[in-house]
C-alpha cells in the first residue's frame, strides 16, 4: 500500500476518533434505529380478556417523562409515579373492542419492570371484559399515529384455548379484528393460569399450539377474519419497514454499492450479503445462536466505517463479498431484535420468518436494482472518485458517531 493511500487510511481511523467529543453532544435516544416496538398479548377466558403490553423503558419515558435524574432509567420511584400516566396514554391510544363497542379496562392486574440483559421493559396487564360467543374482538393499536420519526410496530400474539396466533401492527393500519364462535366461546378457559402473561412478553413458555389465522381489519368488523394471508402480509410489511427504519443497514448497504465495482461483482457481493444475514436473522429468531445487543450494534456501526474507510482508500475493490459476508452475518443479528421477544408459535413460524426476510429483501433489491444503474453510469465519468470519497466521507462520519454513541452512550 503507498504511503499516500495509508495516509488517508490513518486520517480516516483518526476521523472516528475525532467524532468522540462530538458524538457525546448528543442525546443517547439518537439512534441509528427510529424504531419502537411493543410486544402486546391478547388473551380471552370465560371470564375476561387480559392484554399484557409490554414496551421499551425509554418509550415509556418519552411519552410520560418521570426521568428526573436524567439517567434514561426509571428507578423505582419514577417508574411508581409513571404508573397513572402510562396507564392513561394506554387506554387513550390502545382500544380494544367487543361486538363493535368500545370497553374500558376493569382494572389494572399488573405493573412492572422486566430487566433483562440490556434490555428493560415495562410491562402493564390490564383486564377487560370476556367477549361472548358470536362477537367479535378487536384491538386497535394509535401510538406514535402522528410522529412521522418513528417507525412503530406491535407484535399481537392472541391466545384462547389452545389456539394461539401473532400478527404485525405496523404502518397506517394498525388494526386486529376476529370473530368468536360458539364452539371457540366453549373451548375458551375459565380464567387464566397464574403467571401465564406475565411470560408472554419473553417468549417463554410457548407451546405447540393449532394456530388461529387473524386479518388486520376494520375494528368494528362483525365477520370472520380467520384469514391465511393477513398474518404472513403483516410479517412482510414488518420486514420491509423494519429495514427502512434502520438507517445504519440503509447506509451500509449504501457503502457497498458506491464503490467502484463490475456489474458481476456487485451481484456477487449483494448475494452474499443476503445469504449472510439470512443465516443469522434465521438462527437467532430459532433461539440457536444469541448474541448481546451490546456486542451487535457497535459492531454494525464499525462495518459501515470499515467499508468507508475501504472505499477511501482503494479506487477499485476486489473480493468484497468475502468481506460482506462476515458483516452480513453481524447485520442478520440485528435485523432479528425485533423477533426474539416475540412469541411466535412454532407452527406460524416458518412462514412468519421468511415473509419477514422477504420484506427486508424486497426493499434491499429495490435499492439495488435503481441505485446500481446509476452508480455504473456514473463511474463511467473522470470525477466518479470524488462522489465516491464524499459519500464515503459522509458514511464515515455517520457510522463514527453512532459507534461512539453504542459504546461509550449505550
Amino acid at each position: 500500500m503507498s504511503v499516500h493511500r495509508l495516509g488517508k487510511l490513518f486520517a480516516g481511523i483518526g476521523g472516528i476518533a475525532a467524532l468522540a467529543l462530538a458524538a457525546l453532544s448528543f442525546p443517547a435516544s439518537a439512534s441509528a434505529h427510529a424504531y419502537s416496538a411493543s410486544y402486546t398479548t391478547l388473551e380471552m377466558t370465560k371470564s375476561g380478556t387480559v392484554v399484557t403490553y409490554a414496551i421499551d423503558e425509554l418509550s415509556v419515558i418519552e411519552w410520560v417523562g418521570g426521568d428526573t435524574n436524567e439517567n434514561n432509567m426509571l428507578e423505582p420511584e419514577e417508574f411508581e409515579a409513571d404508573k397513572a400516566p402510562f396507564a392513561e396514554v394506554f387506554n387513550k391510544n390502545v382500544t380494544l373492542k367487543i361486538g363493535g363497542q368500545v370497553q374500558e379496562p376493569i382494572e389494572i392486574e399488573n405493573y412492572y419492570l422486566d430487566r433483562k440483559g440490556d434490555a428493560t421493559q415495562v410491562i402493564m396487564q390490564v383486564r377487560y371484559p370476556a367477549p361472548s360467543g358470536g362477537q367479535s374482538i378487536a384491538l386497535s393499536d394509535k401510538l406514535y399515529e402522528t410522529d412521522a420519526k418513528t417507525n412503530y410496530v406491535n407484535l399481537l400474539t392472541i391466545k384462547y384455548g389452545s389456539g394461539q396466533s401473532t400478527a404485525a401492527l405496523s404502518g397506517g393500519d394498525r388494526n386486529w379484528a376476529m370473530q368468536v364462535t360458539d364452539d371457540e366461546f366453549a373451548a375458551l378457559p375459565a380464567d387464566m393460569q397464574d403467571g401465564q402473561a406475565a411470560s408472554s412478553s419473553s417468549g417463554e413458555g410457548q407451546a405447540d399450539v393449532t394456530p388461529v389465522e387473524t386479518a388486520a381489519a376494520d375494528a368494528s368488523t362483525t365477520e370472520s377474519s380467520h384469514s391465511a394471508t393477513a398474518g404472513w402480509y403483516s410479517f412482510f410489511k414488518l420486514g420491509m419497514h423494519h429495514i427502512l427504519g434502520g438507517y445504519d443497514h440503509l447506509l451500509f448497504l449504501f457503502s457497498l454499492l458506491i464503490a467502484r465495482q463490475t456489474l458481476k461483482q456487485h451481484l456477487v457481493m449483494i448475494t452474499a450479503f443476503t445469504v449472510a444475514h439470512s443465516i443469522t436473522l434465521t438462527l437467532t429468531v430459532l433461539g440457536w445462536i444469541s448474541v448481546p445487543g451490546s456486542f451487535v450494534e457497535p459492531m454494525i456501526a464499525l462495518s459501515i466505517c470499515y467499508v468507508a474507510i475501504d472505499n477511501m482508500v482503494r479506487p477499485q475493490v476486489s473480493y468484497r463479498w468475502m468481506l460482506t459476508f462476515m458483516f452480513g452475518l453481524i447485520h442478520g443479528m440485528g435485523f432479528a431484535d425485533i423477533l426474539v421477544g416475540m412469541n411466535i408459535p412454532r407452527k406460524e413460524m416458518g412462514v412468519d420468518l421468511v415473509s419477514f426476510n422477504l420484506g427486508i429483501e424486497t426493499v434491499q433489491l429495490a435499492i439495488v436494482f435503481i441505485a446500481l444503474p446509476l452508480l455504473l453510469l456514473l463511474h463511467r465519468y473522470k470525477h466518479s472518485r470524488k462522489f465516491v470519497l464524499a459519500g464515503s466521507s459522509t458514511a464515515l462520519l455517520l457510522g463514527g458517531m453512532w459507534l461512539v454513541e453504542r459504546v461509550f452512550i449505550g
